[in-house]
């Protein structure tokens, strides 16, 4: 026997889908059991029939079955609803213990790292990075070009970060 599905498809998809609707589903879970009736019919063709055989019938009763397996699944789950005001009562948003104490490690081997620097190349990355001042305004301070006050700040964040296990 040979099955059309294409044809069968264009015939009864909205059929099919209209009639798990009746039984409570919503449009979408529909949509989604009518396609998952026909790549059921794909991947598992039905036996051999044997004289009068209803292709129809045959799709209506697996989205039927499949429809039926839905709902026992769905009532089995246990759904709570989650407006937006609950939110933070459930995800705790505060750092766990262990991400405070890597967090201290790391700023602490950030100190250690800044202190080994030249006071030159520290006080340019300071001044950068915590005085929020341009490489401009950092090379005019420190009587330096502005090539040079950005080789002292990326010499600063290549020493740093090989001194900081940030991860």
């Amino acid at each position: 026997m040979s099955w059309d599905i294409q044809n069968l498809f264009r015939s009864h998809a909205r059929g099919i889908a209209n009639s798990l609707c009746r039984r409570g589903l919503n449009n979408e879970t529909a949509a989604d059991l009518t396609q998952d009736t026909f790549v059921r019919v794909l991947t598992t063709p039905p036996p051999a029939a044997t004289g009068n055989f209803n292709p129809k019938a045959y799709l209506y009763k697996i989205s039927r079955n499949l429809g039926t397996n839905y709902q026992k699944r769905d009532a089995l789950l246990k759904t709570v609803p989650i407006d937006d005001d609950s939110v933070p009562e459930i995800a705790d948003q505060a750092p766990s213990p262990e991400d405070i104490v890597h967090s201290r490690q790391c700023l602490k081997q950030t100190y250690n790292a800044l202190a080994e620097l030249p006071e030159r190349t520290r006080q340019a990355f300071e001044m950068h990075r915590l005085g929020e001042r341009t490489i401009a305004e950092i090379g005019e301070e420190l009587g330096i070009s502005t090539s040079r006050a950005w080789a002292l700040i990326r010499d600063a964040y290549k020493h740093i970060l090989s001194r900081v296990d940030a991860f």
